[in-house]
């Protein structure tokens, strides 16, 4: 493992290697990158939630083309993964892999693995499917992801035992926090067995929520989309007497979304996150709240995260089939407790929910993400024709970079409530009052 240095962290950020970096890269139209080449970034706590201290910085390898590679282009076979939800710009990233890995570096073969890591394990006979250029030349035009996906824990032997029969040589696993968590496992399998197969992680998540990794490929998308259905439902509420516009969005531990999409809009009066406590009732509640609003302007907006207030729902006990907690659900118990509250004041309102989050995951993505996924697809390659392994290739405040797994994997990402980005989002709503009392 090369040795990075760590400036006021105690993390190691150096990036695995399969061996030495023998064969000269021949790749065209383009000047490689120093291997000894750090980059140092300084993280705030606006950035960091659990920062000790007003910054770190970490030294991190940058991404790109290396002088010489560890695998020979003629002779090697890549594997593409998707896991996990569906997010917009999944095929933007297999297409940009499969194009950088056969237009700039000849690769032998690129396969597909079919519905998720199910798909290495032979009981559920998913065939690999063969990528090439002509197959994947407009699958950027669609949502979702060509290869299919699936949730759930499969064994990392069996999945090495399947790279093994298959004489695949690079692994790219496209996915969220468990995908990246099962790549650990599986580059773990790999190093017990002394194999070479480089193991490659290129992070998403719809949330944003995947640690040191600024924005995930399909944020810009999912904002963009998100923003048309508070639109929806800020004019839905100005067309009723005492109307109120309720928006559920995508956020399970980390109000990203939510967050964001209120900042572009402007109409939203109140934002519910996962990491923002609130209540509904008595002083600083939200019903109370949300009374003054439509006593003093006549109509309301609320965005609503999907894991906020889980303290407020009945709590089930049961994790899906990667492991997360199943969500009570904070939306209806929102429209129950305005029925209530409403029905006892004997005021009259008008009440209409919206819930576009499986349209916003299956969007084509738009222009920003697209660019940002031909990034990622193609430094990915970059890094594995180099014999890297275990590894994300992410944008970490606008430069492309290599972050261990060990290191995305540690914790979730999520909205610092005391940064000056969360005080904008108080501003934009006005709901500073409701806010800070909730949290006394």
């Amino acid at each position: 493992m090369n040795s990075k240095t760590v400036l006021m962290m105690d993390v190691d950020t150096g990036i695995k290697m399969l061996g030495s970096a023998k064969i000269p890269n021949c790749i065209p139209l383009c000047r490689t990158v120093n291997e000894s080449k750090l980059i140092g970034v300084t993280l705030t706590p606006d950035e960091i939630t659990d920062l000790e201290g007003d910054y770190v910085t970490l030294e991190l390898e940058a991404a790109g083309p290396r002088e010489k590679l560890y695998f020979d282009p003629s002779k090697t076979k890549c594997a593409i993964v998707t896991c996990g939800g569906l997010c917009p710009g999944i095929n933007d990233v297999i297409r940009s892999v499969v194009m950088e890995a056969y237009h700039n570096y000849n690769v032998a073969s690129v396969v597909g693995v079919q519905f998720g890591l199910r798909g290495f394990i032979p009981e559920y006979h998913h065939d690999f499917v063969e990528l090439t250029p002509a197959s994947v030349s407009d699958i950027h035009q669609f949502g979702g992801t060509t290869l299919g996906s699936s949730r759930g824990h499969q064994p990392a032997e069996d999945i090495v035992d399947a790279l093994e029969r298959s004489n695949i040589n690079v692994l790219f696993m496209i996915g969220g926090d468990g995908t990246m968590k099962a790549a650990k496992g599986i580059v773990a399998e790999i190093e017990r067995r002394n194999q070479k197969i480089a193991v490659i992680g290129i992070p998403k998540t719809i949330d944003n929520d995947i640690n040191l990794v600024t924005k995930s490929f399909g944020f810009d998308t999912a904002v963009e989309k998100a923003t048309e259905a508070i639109r929806c439902a800020h004019v839905e509420a100005v067309g009723m007497q005492n109307g109120i516009g309720l928006v559920k969005l995508m956020g399970r531990e980390s109000g990203f979304i939510a967050a964001q999409a209120t900042l572009a809009l402007k109409e939203v009066n109140f934002v519910l996150v996962p990491e923002q406590p609130f209540t509904m009732r008595g002083e600083g509640g939200l019903m109370p709240s949300l009374e003054r609003r439509l006593r003093e302007r006549g109509h309301a907006v609320i965005v609503c995260a999907e894991g906020a207030g889980q303290e407020l729902c009945r709590a089930q006990g049961k994790a899906d089939a990667s492991g997360n907690p199943v969500l009570g659900d904070i939306c209806q118990v929102i429209r129950d407790e305005i029925r209530l509250y409403f029905t006892e004041k004997n005021t009259e309102y008008g009440l209409k929910f919206i819930d576009p989050s499986y349209i916003i995951r299956s969007v084509p993505a738009n222009a920003n993400d697209r660019i940002y996924c031909g990034f990622l697809g193609q430094n990915a390659v970059h890094a594995a024709m180099a014999g890297k392994t275990g590894m994300v290739v992410s944008m970490l405040q606008n430069r492309m970079v290599h972050i261990p797994l060990e290191i995305v994997t540690a914790k979730r990402q999520k909205l610092n409530v005391n940064s000056a980005y969360w005080r904008s989002v108080l501003e934009s709503t006005g709901q500073e009052d409701f806010c800070r009392t909730c949290t006394m």
